[in-house]
């Protein structure tokens, strides 16, 4: 599904977002806070359009996604970047390697969260960090119910305008509508290992952004 929206994900992300997803990223990048030489894993890279920027800072991120069309494509536009195609819940990785790993939109994807936190977990070095920027539940009753609106009869429909392939972002409203609220996210995280677990909202909870940290 996700090999047949990969020329014009990107596009198609900016349009429905109305350009809100790249200050979600850029939240994301700044709450994961790596420095040059730090290794960081980038997860549902995409084409990696949220790994560049790591890239161009002098961080060692290596972007990975389980759609091979999508890597395709982010090679083509940033040969120097180091894609691989991995699951989420299989990761193709050593253990305790990365400083950082991060998955922005692309955790409800997953077919087993608690196995993806625990890979996540696994290959994250002691004293290493993880953050998530995901959909979420805006906890503002009016606010949620416009979102609700929005994503369910609006995005589909502008999906379909700007996409091939609007059973893709189908998909997507479905998936955002059955994804755990931020409370029920921090409580997997635990569950998985990780400490010190904290989330903010961002755009009114539209998107929550979690971080946590594995124990040194």
């Amino acid at each position: 599904m996700f090999d047949g929206v990969a020329p014009a994900y990107d596009l198609t992300n900016d349009v429905l977002s109305m350009g809100m997803d790249r200050l979600w990223r850029r939240r994301t990048r700044e709450a994961v806070g790596a420095e040059p030489g730090q290794r960081v894993l980038d997860l549902a890279a995409g084409t990696g359009t949220s790994s560049e920027p790591y890239a161009d800072a002098g961080v060692d991120v290596v972007p990975c996604d389980f759609s091979a069309g999508m890597v395709a494509v982010g090679k083509r536009r940033r040969p120097d970047l180091d894609f691989v195609v991995g699951d989420a819940t299989a990761l193709p990785f050593a253990d305790e390697v990365f400083d950082a790993v991060t998955i922005s939109f692309g955790l409800r994807n997953v077919v087993d969260t608690t196995a993806a936190l625990a890979e996540m977990f696994r290959v994250t070095r002691p004293g290493g960090r993880l953050v998530i920027c995901e959909f979420s539940t805006p906890p503002n009753a009016a606010w949620r119910g416009m979102y609700g609106l929005y994503r369910d009869r609006v995005l589909p429909r502008v999906a379909s305008m700007v996409s091939s392939n609007t059973d893709a972002y189908s998909y997507l409203s479905e998936s955002i509508a059955d994804w755990p609220d931020q409370r029920a996210l921090a409580a997997l995280l635990h569950q998985a290992g990780w400490r010190r677990v904290a989330y903010r909202n961002l755009t009114g909870g539209i998107v929550a952004l979690h971080r946590a940290t594995r124990p040194v």
